[in-house]
Order: C-alpha cells, then sequence, then structure tokens
C-alpha cells in the first residue's frame, strides 16, 4: 500500500481489463486527544464520566461523557487507549471511594463503640434496652 501526501493510504487495484486504478482509503477520524477523557475542559475537574456507550468500529467507541461537577455534556467517537485510559481512572476513582468507604465504617464503629462503653461505664444501659 502506497502513502499519499495526506496521510490516507492507497490501494492499487489491478482490474479485470487489465488498467490499474488507485482508491484512497479513508478512515473515521476520532477526536482529538488533546486531554484525557476524565478531565473536564470548563471546570478541569477529574470526575468526568461516561453515561452511555457502544462501540462504534472497530477500536473505536461511542462515549457521552457528562461532568458531575458543572453539567457539562459532550458526546463523540473516541480511540480505544482513550477509553482504557478514562477507564484506568474511573478505576481509581473507584479504589479511593471503597478506601474511603472503609475508613468512615471504622471512625463510625469506633465511634459508637465508645458511646457504648461510656453509657455501660455510667449505668445508662438497662436490660429493658434489649
Amino acid at each position: 500500500m502506497d502513502q499519499n501526501p495526506d496521510s490516507h493510504p492507497i490501494r492499487r487495484i489491478v482490474l479485470p481489463s487489465g488498467r490499474s486504478i488507485e482508491v484512497v482509503l479513508l478512515e473515521e477520524t476520532a477526536e482529538p486527544a488533546a486531554r484525557s477523557l476524565n478531565i473536564c475542559p470548563d471546570c478541569e475537574s477529574d470526575l468526568v464520566q461516561p453515561v452511555e456507550w457502544s462501540e462504534a468500529t472497530r477500536h473505536r467507541w461511542q462515549l457521552a461523557l457528562r461532568c458531575p461537577n458543572c453539567n457539562w455534556l459532550t458526546d463523540g467517537v473516541f480511540e480505544q487507549a482513550q477509553v482504557d485510559e478514562l477507564e484506568e481512572r474511573l478505576d481509581e476513582g473507584l479504589s479511593d471511594m471503597l478506601r474511603d468507604l472503609r475508613r468512615l465504617t471504622q471512625a463510625n464503629m469506633a465511634e459508637e463503640i465508645d458511646r457504648f462503653a461510656a453509657a455501660l461505664q455510667t449505668d445508662l444501659v438497662l436490660p429493658e434496652d434489649f
């Protein structure tokens, strides 16, 4: 396959008559990868998330992205590598949330235990409480 100046691949095809023709193969273009998909272009928040997705073509995805911070919304076709990077950022965010949830749960449980222990020491817990 040859290349033309516009960087589109050219395929030379020989017809049954013996004549040859050149066919320029055009591909769909994805949106430019100027920034990571998880970064909002309006408010710079790193919380952008997909709200709809479907496979557009091989190695490209149709995504509707939304920023929960400023309600920015866009729809576009993105390369597999961009979608993989977004998925990694989403997985990291989920891990952060789960870690925070564990810390909050432990802190709440410790606080409840302290209150219960204080109630036991001051005889505020009676048999009828159970």
